[in-house]
């Protein structure tokens, strides 16, 4: 696996965490406990910093990157996940928040300055533009994406369920 610095700055990752061999983690990357991040992710905390929370699943193929302070955004924007939450294989995270407990659907991507407010599962190919927040509780999906319902009792466990398959899942990768 390419684990590496950017500059003087070392990814931290939890011992319990999983990360592919076959995945980029590179520089300001926290990777919190009993996370997994799985074949083809690339990571890249080089111009801002990101944040992975606990039981968090960064599938197949995602990037994950972040915004670049410049005059417009003096802080730039990090790219924060939170805790138990599902990205979907080929998501595109760029500079945006997932708050906790949320599922982003395969192939979605989501944009500078976004935030994605605990409890929302955003369906595939979705896109979520540039500043945009997404209510919890709901399904979004589209292009873009736009709030299509409340979430079943079904579908607020997936969401558990799902982060949790996740630490199983890496356990046996381990």
């Amino acid at each position: 696996m390419a684990i590496r610095a950017y500059g003087q700055i070392h990814p931290v990752i939890s011992p319990t965490a999983y990360v592919d061999e076959s995945a980029q983690i590179i520089g300001d990357v926290h990777i919190g406990e009993e996370s997994s991040i799985w074949p083809q992710c690339v990571v890249r905390g080089d111009v801002n910093s990101i944040r992975i929370g606990r039981q968090s699943n960064i599938q197949d193929g995602c990037i994950i990157h972040v915004t670049h302070k410049h005059a417009a955004r003096p802080a730039g924007n990090a790219t924060v996940i939170g805790d138990k939450v599902t990205v979907g294989h080929r998501v595109i995270l760029h500079g945006c928040t997932v708050e906790d407990r949320c599922l982003v659907g395969m192939g979605s991507v989501i944009m500078d300055g976004a935030v994605i407010r605990s409890g929302v599962l955003l369906g595939a190919c979705s896109l979520v533009p540039e500043g945009r927040e997404l209510e919890g509780g709901y399904l979004w999906l589209g292009i873009p994406a736009r709030r299509v319902r409340p979430l079943t009792q079904t579908e607020t466990d997936w969401l558990d369920y799902s982060a949790m398959h996740y630490v199983r899942l890496k356990d046996n990768y381990r």
